[in-house]
């Protein structure tokens, strides 16, 4: 009797790795410009010290840049105990390709700390954040035109302001020093629907896959957004948003919710809003009262549905699980939580995957925006938001006249004159650019998908396109 062999899981970086190979494979690119964009630049590790509790403790950050065809690079920092310069490689890789893809004109940067935040109080954490901003802008790796960080797992708004105070501090004079960081609160020079961004991107992304019949085909699924079954694996900042946004805006049902202490499941949908409202007031999922709970949170990941959405860690549908998992269609709201082994099986089974460094690109699409509101130094709309008004009230005006004078016995409908009256403001605008965005990316992977027989999937398509704007940015350089 054989003992049967353990599965060899790659790991995250190895799968990032797996997956640019699998793009290159097909495309005549010499081997040393294949080797230029994949490897990774430059990773600096910092070991600093900050008195806390009558004694110093020493924390380990990285910074990684991946790929400088494009400057200044961009990516978020991350705060978290699973920090890792492996971890934090990978990440910038997809960066480079996310930006690419989306064509956002940065190249590919990440950052980690290694630390629990629960495990410091609110003043701790803003001195150890900003020593290892310190850190990071002595060396010009924070620098508005050379590295800009944004919010990633365990960050946020406040993390990005103390960042950028940090920033203006060391650099009093440099008048673009907002645009050193993004994710930034409103009133720090932020702008307005970025805390949502990557959460409305995923919206985006379904809502384009659902323009195409035979897109939707291929996943075995028919019909529209509204009534689809949809599974989200962690309700941060991202699971939320889109959770929010999907079941509020089309329709769709939320009939699971993973999260670290379990699962909640219920086929007539879930209240997103009220398990969020659970979660901050019981710290967890455990005892809502309008849904089953299983204990064993990723098992629902196995469960029938339409859409499944991972949106918290990587490697979560992995070699062991992947061919228990029933979705037609996956979208990747996190970085890599599909293994490159579990890519393979799922791909077997017909299921579709829509994959990260597009699914997730809302984040770095609305920070794009951000920066050029700072380098700009005025908030999107100021300028022609009273103008498109005043023009709008011409056409009304005419209408209504028309209608007077000739007696023609119809009138404008309610609202309409309101809503075609008020120009667009910041939101509005982002979020146009967000959709804009998402659409142009999207059927430019689907374009290579469809029209080329040795690529089975999105993934590849999108590897193909973002590779392709790297290898042309490095040739313009001379490389």
């Amino acid at each position: 009797m054989t003992s049967q062999q353990p599965i060899k899981e790659p790991s995250f970086r190895e799968s990032v790795d797996m997956m640019f190979n699998r793009a290159v494979a097909l495309m005549d690119l010499s081997p040393g410009l294949e080797e230029k964009i994949r490897v990774c630049n430059a990773t600096y590790t910092v070991r600093f010290g900050v008195r806390l509790r009558g004694a110093i403790h020493t924390f380990t950050g990285y910074r990684s840049v991946h790929s400088e065809h494009m400057e200044p690079v961009k990516g978020g920092i991350r705060f978290a105990m699973a920090v890792n310069q492996d971890e934090v490689e990978a990440l910038a890789a997809l960066m480079t390709y996310k930006c690419a893809l989306v064509e956002a004109p940065f190249g590919g940067s990440k950052g980690g700390l290694r630390i629990n935040p629960g495990d410091w109080d609110d003043h701790e954490m803003e001195l150890i954040t900003r020593r290892f901003a310190y850190e990071l802008i002595k060396r010009d790796l924070i620098n508005p035109a050379q590295n800009v960080p944004a919010p990633d797992m365990g960050t946020g708004e406040r993390e990005m302001a103390w960042i950028a105070d940090q920033y203006k501090r060391m650099n009093t004079t440099d008048i673009n020093g907002a645009a050193c960081v993004t994710g930034k609160p409103p009133n720090a020079g932020g702008i307005a629907g970025r805390v949502e961004a990557t959460g409305r991107g995923v919206q985006y992304a379904l809502q384009e896959f659902f323009r195409h019949p035979e897109d939707i085909a291929v996943a075995g699924l028919s019909g529209k957004l509204e009534g689809k079954r949809i599974i989200v694996q962690g309700l941060g900042n991202v699971g939320y948003h889109a959770a929010k946004f999907l079941s509020d805006e089309d329709g769709a049902l939320i009939t699971g919710v993973i999260e670290r202490d379990g699962a909640l499941h219920n086929e007539k949908g879930i209240d997103v809003e009220a398990v969020r409202a659970w979660i901050v007031k019981h710290g967890g999922v455990s005892g809502f009262p309008d849904a089953s709970h299983r204990a064993d949170g990723a098992t629902l990941l196995e469960a029938e549905c339409d859409i499944l959405i991972p949106a918290a860690l990587e490697g979560v549908i992995n070699m062991e699980n992947a061919p228990r998992i029933e979705a037609p269609l996956i979208i990747e709201a996190a970085n890599g939580p599909v293994t490159a082994g579990a890519d393979e099986i799922l791909r077997d089974k017909g299921c579709v995957i829509i994959p990260d460094m597009y699914a997730n690109a809302g984040g770095v699409t609305v920070s794009y925006f951000e920066w050029v509101k700072n380098l700009s130094h005025i908030r999107f709309g100021r300028m022609q938001r009273r103008q498109e008004e005043a023009r709008h009230q011409l056409v009304v005006d005419e209408l209504e006249r028309l209608s007077s004078d000739k007696g023609l016995g119809w009138s404008l409908s309610p609202n309409f004159k309101e809503k075609y009256l008020r120009g667009a403001d910041e939101l509005e605008l982002v979020r146009s650019g967000l959709d804009d965005t998402m659409r142009a990316a999207y059927q430019a992977m689907r374009e290579v998908w469809h029209s080329r027989d040795d690529v089975h999937d999105l993934r590849t398509a999108a590897y193909l396109v973002s590779i392709r704007k790297v290898a042309d940015s490095y040739r313009a350089k001379g490389l």
